[in-house]
């Protein structure tokens, strides 16, 4: 199904709940009292503007329930404060865990919304001080954050992005603390770890994330699934792809249905010995 124009709502995600946390998930909602695999990640994972997300297309291929714990905008910060998804993936027979970007984390320098983990919340007085000339008041996203105190000065911004690199790492061992059972880590990216070392503010997702940061991880989690999608495949996941005429800016930011079903068939092969 092509990027046509089908009215509002193009794709029902069928939005759903799981026990006390307040975090919408792609439906619809499954029971949680047999095995099961979960899945944990922010919007690719979700699967927004894809039929069959490589959640759904890797249930398909293993014949065994997959539970998609995908969010929307989601950062680390998302899973490490919600106890029922925790301890939802703590009885997974496995999970995998989407790398996001360091960008939209809390950390020293600033801290991001709770659920809506792209969301900038406010500056901490040792970042204001760094960057006095900037007006924070202007800031509604990490992004648009971090782009405009790059350009304001890219000496300073070192400091930022260090900060970001550790803070990520620690964050993720934490989450992987906080999960009992196994964990395979996937990488979905337009681009390899190992390339990320030259990755600018104007980088995709995810962003500042690098291969050093992933070997520190390694020794605490069952493996690490890495996909890579070129632009020819981008270009073609498109056609696979459902979405309203308004919602095309956003949906070209994706990596499209060609990536998910790469993703599918390296989460089979990565997770088949473990069920």
């Amino acid at each position: 199904m092509a990027y046509e124009n089908l009215g509002e709502g193009a794709l029902d995600y069928y939005p759903c709940r799981y026990g006390k946390s307040k975090l919408l998930f792609r439906g619809p909602k499954r029971k949680l009292d047999g095995p099961y695999v979960a899945m944990l990640g922010g919007t690719e994972t979700y699967g927004k503007f894809i039929e069959k997300p490589f959640a759904q297309l890797a249930e398909d291929a293993l014949d065994h329930p997959v539970v998609n714990f995908g969010c929307v905008n989601a950062g680390i910060d998302v899973f490490v404060n919600d106890q029922t998804i925790l301890d939802a993936a703590s009885k997974a027979a496995v999970t995998v865990v989407q790398l996001t970007g360091a960008q939209n984390m809390s950390n020293r320098f600033y801290a991001v919304h709770p659920r809506r983990n792209d969301r900038f919340l406010r500056a901490s007085n040792l970042l204001k001080t760094i960057y006095r000339e900037v007006d924070f008041t202007e800031f509604n996203f990490t992004r648009h954050l971090l782009t405009s105190l790059h350009q304001a000065s890219p000496d300073k911004f070192a400091m930022v992005e260090q900060e970001l690199k550790e803070a990520w790492v620690a964050r993720m061992k934490t989450l992987i603390s906080k999960i009992e059972g196994k964990i395979v880590l996937l990488w979905m990216a337009d681009h390899a770890p190992e390339g990320c070392a030259s990755c600018s503010i104007d980088g995709s997702d995810p962003l500042f994330v690098g291969e050093e940061m992933i070997n520190e991880l390694r020794p605490f989690v069952t493996g690490v699934v890495e996909v890579d999608v070129n632009q020819a495949e981008i270009e073609a996941g498109r056609e696979g792809m459902v979405y309203t005429d308004l919602e095309e800016p956003a949906a070209r930011g994706m990596l499209g249905a060609v990536a998910h079903a790469r993703v599918a068939e390296a989460l089979e092969a990565a997770l088949r010995p473990h069920l």
